[in-house]
């Protein structure tokens, strides 16, 4: 972290200190959506039917997740690309089949409950329950046929207006808008990463690691009507920093507002 973004962050600190202050006599309001990242995945595991529920249980406004596929051509939430079983057995999601992933519960890093890969679809169910948005990260390359099938599976279960489709990859988003021309997008942005601009000419938002957004990106993109959310906010500098830079969303392991 540069010494500049520091004293920025700690600026931004003080600042939410005076406006919590004020706010014991005047309401604030709040208009950032707050996104469990891979669920409410500071308590709970991540990308677990459990962490999507207790997220939405908890004020998110909605959640995050990984998308993969399995070799039987299931569809599920994993952030890594493989699943690390309760007896410590490792499997590579795209090599094993959904009965063989599912057959024994994933170890669990936050408790003591029984936890097991969650599908997209099961994920989709619960966003539906509680009427949260979807931040949907396809990990990899997805071929148009995949992209298809997961966003008919997103709109036979939800709503394709709930689902942002969020990628590292431009070419999955192009694919996407090419298949679901009203698919709300995201190009995922993290350090070392440049050509953000390209987003302009596609009407695509950004999601962008909070270290590395600027006032001046966050004004392009809003002067255009496009959205803008940061991540990993997970401690209460980086949540005040990213609350004073007027974006559209927040993604956090832990706070909900």
């Amino acid at each position: 972290m540069s010494f500049q973004l520091f004293i920025k962050m700690l600026s931004a600190a003080i600042m939410a200190l005076f406006t919590a202050i004020g706010g014991l006599f005047m309401p604030v309001e709040n208009n950032i959506c707050f996104i469990g990242h891979r669920g409410y995945s500071g308590v709970y595991h991540q990308n677990t039917a459990l962490a999507f529920e207790k997220a939405a249980q908890n004020g998110f406004g909605g959640c995050e997740t990984d998308i993969r596929m399995t070799s039987d051509g299931v569809y599920v939430c994993s952030h890594n690309s493989e699943v690390t079983l309760e007896d410590g057995t490792e499997l590579e999601v795209a090599d094993h089949t959904f009965a063989e992933l599912t057959a024994k519960p994933i170890k669990n890093s936050k408790g003591f409950d029984k936890v097991y890969l969650c599908t997209f679809k099961e994920y989709l169910e619960i966003m539906k329950k509680y009427d949260l948005i979807c931040f949907i990260e396809l990990k990899g390359a997805f071929s148009d046929e995949q992209v298809r099938e997961i966003f008919d599976i997103a709109a036979e279960t939800y709503d394709l207006q709930k689902c942002i489709l969020q990628s590292f990859d431009f070419e999955n988003l192009l694919k996407a808008r090419a298949l679901f021309p009203d698919l709300p997008l995201m190009l995922t942005y993290g350090e070392g990463d440049t050509g953000y601009e390209r987003c302009f000419e596609y009407g695509i938002s950004i999601d962008c690691d909070y270290k590395v957004i600027t006032e001046d990106m966050i004004k392009e993109f809003h002067d255009r009507d496009l959205a803008v959310a940061v991540w990993t906010a997970n401690d209460l500098l980086s949540l005040s920093y990213c609350k004073s830079l007027g974006v559209d969303y927040i993604e956090s392991d832990y706070f909900s507002k």
